[in-house]
C-alpha cells in the first residue's frame, strides 16, 4: 500500500447488542452521541443496523450495532475486539464518574492506561466502553449536558501480536508506548491496542461482542490499491463492499479480527438533510422490493424521552410492533418451526394494518431453530412437554394483559403449522384463554384430546388439500366442532406453505369478526 497522505485512523466500530432500546438508552441517553442513521442490514435486511456519532456523522466518532434482538450471547476472545474507548474533556472525568453511578452503569476508575485518566464502563450488553480524559478541557457545562467525544482507541486480542502489529500499519499505524501485554499503535488521531493474549480462548460471535473495526481510507482508489497489494501478498480473502455511505474492503488480520478499509465519502447525509440524520429507517437498494414487509420485521425502539411500550418480564420471548396509528386490535403471534416472534409479522399488518402485533417465540430449540414443543421419534409429538408449555403460555397471556394493559376482548391468536398445532392444544387444555383463534396449516398433536367446553370461541382453519397433515387437520376441525367453537374452515388447493390464498381469507374473516 503506498504511504498515506490523508487523516488516519479509526472509522468506525461494528457490535452486536442483544436488545435494541437499552442499547439507544445507553448510547444516546447515556453517552451522548447522536443517532445518525437506521437501516435493515446490507448482508441480511432482516436485521436492524444503527449508526451513532457526533451531529455530522464524522468517521472518527462512529460506534454501529447490528441487532440481534433477544439473541444468543457470544464470548469476548482471541481475534475480536475487546473494547472501546471515547475521548471525553479532561476537566469532566469526575462527572461522568457520578453520571455512571447515578445511571447504575458499571464502572471501574479512575484508572491510569498509558498516562491517560480511565474510566471502564460496561454497556448493557456487557460491552467494555472506555472513557478517556484526554480531550480539551471545557470551560463551561453544555446546555445539552455531557457527551462523549471522538474514538480515543479499540483494543484487539490477539495470539500473534507482531504480525497483528505489523499489518496495522497499512492503515497507517506506527508503534507507540508498551505496557505489558499491550502495545499501543498510533494514527493521526487515535490508537490501537494490540494485546497478547497467547492461550486465551478464541472469540465467538454474539451478542455482547465485537463484529469488526473500520480504518479510514482517503478513497475509492485507496480501497482498491490495498484489495490488489492484499491479494498479491496471499492475504485472508478480501471483499469490496458498496456500503451506500461508504465503500469499502473487509479482510482479517493475521490475529484473526475483522478488519474493514472504509471511505470517508459519500457520508451519511446523501439521503437526509444535516440536523434530520438518524430520524428515517432505510432499506438497503437491493431489498427495494421487501421495504414495507421490513420495516415491520425489524425491532422498533424509542428515542430517550420518546414515549414507549414498557418492557415486562414474562415467560417467552416477545417482542411488540405498533403501527402509526394502532387500533384497538392486538393480534398474538406464534410462528411455525424455525420462525422466531418476528416472521409473521408482514403477513399479520397486511390483513390488520391498525392492529398492534405481539410476536412470540416458541422455547422448545430444535437443531437450533425455536419450536412450540418437543418432536418424538415416529412421527410423535411429547405431550408432557405440549401441557407444560401451554401452560407457561397462558400465564404470559395472563401476564400480557395485566402488565401491558391488553384487552381480552381484542386479543386475536395467529398460528402457522407448529405455532397453529400448539394454539389449538392450548385451547384444549386451556379453554376461555383464546377467544378468537387463527389456525394456519394446522393438526391435531394431542393423542387424547379434552372434551371441553368452547362455546363462544371463534376459530378460523386454513388447510392444504396437498398438505401431508390434512388428514390430522381433519381431525382437529372434528374436534373443534364437537366442543362447540364457531369454526369457519377453508380448505385450499396447496401443500403446507403459505400461499396468497391465505391474507385474503384471513383478512375477509377478521372484518367479519369486528362485524360480530
Amino acid at each position: 500500500m503506498s504511504a498515506l497522505s490523508f487523516a488516519t485512523g479509526i472509522h468506525h466500530v461494528t457490535l452486536i447488542t442483544r436488545r435494541v432500546q437499552d442499547n439507544v438508552d445507553f448510547y444516546v441517553g447515556f453517552l451522548g452521541l447522536h443517532l445518525v442513521k437506521r437501516t435493515g442490514g446490507f448482508e441480511d435486511a432482516e436485521q436492524l443496523h444503527l449508526f451513532y456519532g457526533n451531529a455530522e456523522a464524522e468517521p472518527g466518532t462512529l460506534v454501529t450495532f447490528l441487532v440481534w434482538e433477544d439473541g444468543a450471547p457470544g464470548r469476548v476472545g482471541n481475534g475480536q475486539v475487546s473494547e472501546i474507548a471515547f475521548s471525553v474533556p479532561q476537566n469532566t472525568i469526575g462527572e461522568w464518574l457520578t453520571r455512571a453511578i447515578t445511571h447504575r452503569v458499571p464502572v471501574e476508575g479512575p484508572l491510569h492506561e498509558f498516562g491517560e485518566t480511565v474510566l471502564r464502563l460496561k454497556d448493557p450488553d456487557g460491552i467494555i466502553v472506555k472513557l478517556v480524559a484526554n480531550g480539551p478541557p471545557m470551560p463551561d457545562m453544555p446546555a445539552d449536558g455531557l457527551a462523549v467525544q471522538r474514538l480515543r482507541a479499540v483494543t484487539l486480542l490477539t495470539e500473534t501480536p507482531e504480525e497483528t502489529a505489523a499489518f496495522l500499519g497499512r492503515f497507517g499505524y506506527r508503534p507507540g508506548p508498551a505496557s505489558g501485554t499491550l502495545q499501543r499503535m498510533l494514527s493521526d488521531t487515535d490508537a490501537v491496542d494490540v494485546r497478547d493474549a497467547s492461550g486465551y480462548v478464541p472469540g465467538v460471535p454474539g451478542t455482547g461482542t465485537a463484529d469488526h473495526v473500520a480504518f479510514r481510507a482517503a478513497d475509492l482508489a485507496a480501497v482498491e490499491r490495498a484489495e490488489a497489494e492484499l491479494s498479491r501478498r496471499n492475504a485472508s480473502p478480501t471483499t469490496l463492499h458498496d456500503r451506500k455511505y461508504f465503500t469499502s474492503l473487509y479482510v482479517r488480520e493475521p490475529g484473526g479480527t475483522l478488519i474493514e478499509f472504509a471511505t470517508d465519502g459519500p457520508g451519511f447525509a446523501i439521503d437526509e438533510e444535516p440536523g434530520h440524520l438518524g430520524e428515517t429507517l432505510f432499506v438497503p437498494p437491493h431489498d427495494l422490493e421487501r421495504a414495507e414487509d421490513l420495516k415491520v420485521l425489524l425491532p422498533q425502539f424509542s428515542l430517550p424521552g420518546e414515549p414507549r411500550m414498557p418492557r415486562r418480564d414474562l415467560p417467552f420471548v416477545h417482542r411488540f410492533f405498533v403501527p402509526e396509528t394502532p387500533g384497538d386490535e392486538t393480534l398474538v403471534l406464534l410462528h411455525g418451526s424455525g420462525g422466531n416472534e418476528a416472521a409473521l409479522m408482514p403477513l399479520a399488518h397486511r390483513v390488520a394494518p391498525q392492529a398492534t402485533l405481539l410476536g412470540v417465540r416458541g422455547r422448545a430449540a430444535e437443531e437450533g431453530f425455536p419450536r412450540w414443543f418437543r418432536r418424538l421419534p415416529a412421527g410423535r409429538f411429547d405431550q408432557q412437554d405440549i401441557r407444560s408449555e401451554a401452560e407457561a403460555f397462558a400465564a404470559f397471556v395472563e401476564g400480557g394483559m395485566d402488565g401491558y394493559r391488553l384487552d381480552p376482548e381484542q386479543l386475536v391468536f395467529l398460528g402457522q403449522s407448529n405455532g397453529a398445532n400448539f394454539l389449538a392444544a392450548v385451547m384444549g387444555l386451556h379453554p376461555g384463554l383464546v377467544r378468537r383463534a387463527i389456525l394456519l396449516r394446522p393438526m391435531l398433536v394431542l393423542e387424547e384430546p379434552p372434551v371441553v367446553d368452547l362455546t363462544g370461541a371463534d376459530v378460523l382453519m386454513v388447510s392444504g388439500r396437498l398438505d401431508i397433515a390434512a388428514p390430522s387437520a381433519r381431525q382437529l376441525e372434528a374436534w373443534l366442532r364437537a366442543c362447540g367453537a364457531r369454526l369457519t374452515s377453508h380448505v385450499i388447493d396447496v401443500g403446507h406453505p403459505l400461499t396468497d390464498q391465505d391474507p385474503s381469507l384471513v383478512r375477509e374473516w377478521l372484518e367479519s369478526q369486528r362485524q360480530i
